[in-house]
C-alpha cells in the first residue's frame, strides 16, 4: 500500500481533487470537527483534530487499498499550530508519515467555505510557507503541485502513476 497525502493551504484543491480521483481516500476530519464546534480554535482543538484525522487514516488504512490518499495529515494540523499559534507541539511531528506529500501551491483562487481562515495573498503565502516548513522539517517527500485546476489534476494524476510505477490514475 503506497499513501499519498494531500497538503498545502487552504482553498487550493485539495479535497476537491482527492474526491475526483477516484481511489480510497480519508476526508479531512478538521473540516467536519469545525463544522460541529466553529472555528475559534483553541491548542486542544488542533491535538484532538490531529488524533481525529490519525483514527480516520488507521481506520482507512486496515482495508490496506494499493493507494489511499489523505486529504490532511498531523503535519498539516502542525501547519496550522504554527499559523494560528506560533508554536508546533512536538507531538504533531511525531504521527505516522505517509508515503508521499503533494504540496498544493495557493496560486488559485481561494474561496470562503465558511471554515476557511487566511483569504489574504499575505496570509496565503504565510500559511503555504509554513505547510512547506513542517514538510521539510518532517524530512518527507514532496511534489509540487500548481497551476489551472486543470492543471493541478494532471500532475497529481501523474505524480501517483509515478509512485505505482506507471498506469493511468
Amino acid at each position: 500500500m503506497i499513501t499519498v497525502c494531500l497538503h498545502g493551504a487552504e482553498s487550493t484543491g485539495k479535497s476537491v481533487l482527492a474526491a475526483r480521483l477516484g481511489l480510497p481516500w480519508v476526508p479531512e476530519y478538521g473540516r467536519t470537527y469545525c463544522e460541529e464546534r466553529g472555528t475559534d480554535l483553541t491548542m486542544a482543538d488542533l491535538l484532538a483534530i490531529a488524533e481525529g484525522q490519525a483514527d480516520e487514516n488507521r481506520k482507512a488504512m486496515a482495508a490496506a487499498p494499493p493507494v489511499l490518499l489523505f486529504d490532511t495529515d498531523q503535519l498539516m494540523t502542525a501547519a496550522w499550530a504554527a499559523m494560528l499559534f506560533c508554536e508546533v507541539p512536538d507531538v504533531l511531528m511525531g504521527y505516522p508519515k505517509a508515503d508521499h506529500y503533494l504540496l498544493f501551491s495557493p496560486d488559485v483562487p481561494w474561496r470562503d467555505d465558511g471554515t476557511r481562515f487566511f483569504g489574504t495573498d499575505e496570509a496565503r503565502a504565510r500559511f503555504a510557507a509554513l505547510a512547506e516548513e513542517m514538510l521539510v522539517r518532517a524530512g518527507v517527500r514532496f511534489t509540487r503541485i500548481g497551476g489551472t485546476w486543470e492543471e493541478r489534476e494532471a500532475q497529481v494524476r501523474a505524480a501517483i502513476a509515478g509512485l505505482i510505477g506507471g498506469g493511468s490514475v
